[in-house]
């Protein structure tokens, strides 16, 4: 329906047919109508399928008041503003009405003073589903007139009306998200004296405002979200108002490294230049995302703080700008992301983790450098014969040769030097071309140097060969030269012995 076929006044709206309905029974019919469509109730949120979807849809379907509780970076925000696409399109209200009136059933003197005066002549306005959704993130320093509302001397001072005359009132968020959807975000921030004042809201469906004789029946869908941390570090929701909110919901990350992937693909932000200089083999995919899986199973990461989803986006992000950067420096149009551009994408990783005492000794930046190394090792054991194992009798070493060529000689790979300069310098390792093509599972095309720096960092890791340096250039060597040198001091310039 365009805009100049809805009704414009109260009479026009009920020749319409148009009927009230309340704002759960709206999120209601409308999920009826996408399950027997077979349409997915949220669009862009991965692996939820079996879990949380059908306990939304359940809580929807019940009419419930929901609580999305779980650890940073679950998608808990984006699911509650995906439920506006479950209003309709479009809703009437009464026009110049701050409370989203129903022209069938108004609620505040405005509304009902321009119906009294203008009946069925009543001029209606329409409200996009879009302008229905608030949200607030709750932090300690919010109050309950922010949340419902208190008199305005200022309002009573230019209508020069008694400060009790409900004409008076300045509304809050809430009563404004009178018919629609109204999210708090990390709920236990909130102050337990602002707590309480929800608690007839979500038990009656009514607000009362301090020192007016007034009740305002209120037709929301609340939405909180809440870190289980918060019960114990910052604050706490407390038990009246848990036992206020109908259904709560328990989120989690995903539960496969694929599923990771998609999310992280789906979620990065590059430009279009990026994606048309930078390739990111699939590989580096998986190994971007193995940081996040060893990061939330790190002994050194607060696990109960939770590893965000956000911390392999800007890695990502950070690997594409590494890789775009060297392209930019050796004038090459279009390059390959490589693992020397991972190893440079510390920065992103250091803002996105808690860190326990022991995480704290060691330091930041050099938990974010065992991350990157961790994921190495997983990702390696996925691809190659594990190099740390001991071979059975008869069974050859696949390693052999490549270890063996680190015996007498020394590799080094710098971080900006060209594609062309970067794969002749790794066809110099005798063995390493042929261990890469005789994998089982084909290389796909254009991919075999970044392989072949794989199996390289790969056998440095399980202390096969050496490894020197970090992020500008990357000495391989045998092991035990390695051992004279540290990341401090790669060329092995330290003090000399007296």
């Amino acid at each position: 329906m365009y805009m100049r076929d809805r009704p414009t006044t109260l009479g026009e709206l009920k020749e319409s047919g148009w009927k009230s309905r309340s704002v759960k029974d709206e999120l209601r019919a409308n999920l009826i109508d996408r399950l027997r469509g077979g349409k997915p109730l949220f669009d862009g949120i991965h692996g939820y399928d079996d879990t949380v979807i059908p306990d939304m849809e359940r809580a929807i379907l019940a009419r419930h008041s929901i609580n999305l509780l779980g650890l940073r970076g679950q998608a808990k925000t984006r699911m509650a503003r995906s439920m506006v696409e479950l209003l309709d399109e479009w809703m009437p209200v009464v026009q110049g009405s701050e409370l989203n009136d129903d022209p069938l059933a108004p609620l505040s003197r405005h509304a009902k003073d321009l119906l009294a005066a203008k009946g069925d002549g009543t001029p209606i306005a329409w409200v996009h589903r879009s302008q229905r959704y608030t949200e607030k993130l709750a932090t300690p320093d919010v109050t309950v007139a922010d949340l419902i509302g208190d008199s305005d001397p200022i309002k009573a001072a230019n209508l020069k009306l008694d400060y009790g005359d409900e004409r008076v009132i300045h509304f809050g968020l809430v009563p404004r998200s009178n018919r629609g959807i109204f999210v708090i975000n990390e709920l236990p921030d909130l102050q337990p004296r602002i707590q309480v004042a929800l608690f007839n809201i979500l038990q009656e469906g009514d607000v009362q405002i301090r020192g007016f004789r007034m009740r305002l029946p209120l037709d929301i869908q609340f939405v909180f979200t809440a870190n289980p941390e918060d019960y114990t570090n910052r604050g706490a929701i407390i038990t009246p108002l848990k036992d206020r909110i109908q259904s709560q919901i328990i989120t989690h990350y995903p539960e496969s490294t694929e599923l990771g992937m998609k999310i992280t693909e789906q979620e990065a932000r590059t430009t279009r230049d990026q994606r048309e200089r930078v390739v990111v083999p699939g590989l580096m995919h998986e190994l971007v995302e193995n940081i996040v899986e060893a990061a939330r199973s790190s002994e050194y990461v607060d696990q109960k703080s939770g590893v965000s989803a956000r911390l392999s986006i800007s890695a990502l992000e950070y690997l594409v700008a590494a890789a775009e950067r060297r392209g930019i420096i050796t004038g090459e149009p279009r390059v390959q992301a490589r693992i020397s551009d991972l190893l440079t994408v510390a920065p992103a990783i250091t803002g996105k983790i808690e860190l326990v005492y022991e995480g704290e000794q060691q330091g930041t930046e050099s938990v974010a450098e065992n991350l990157i190394d961790e994921a190495l090792r997983r990702t390696f054991r996925c691809h190659f014969p594990d190099p740390s194992q001991k071979r059975m009798d008869g069974w050859p070493d696949p390693y052999a040769e490549v270890v063996a060529w680190f015996e007498d000689n020394e590799l080094d790979l710098l971080a900006e030097s060209s594609g062309r300069d970067y794969e002749a310098a790794l066809n110099t390792v005798a063995g390493l071309a042929k261990l890469v093509d005789d994998r089982e599972e084909p290389i796909p095309p254009g991919e075999r140097g970044l392989w072949m720096e794989f199996v390289l960092h790969g056998l440095a890791e399980f202390s096969r060969i050496g490894r020197n340096g970090f992020t500008a250039s990357v000495t391989f060597s045998d092991l035990f030269s390695s051992l004279y040198f540290t990341k401090d001091d790669p060329a092995g310039e330290g003090e000399e012995d007296e």
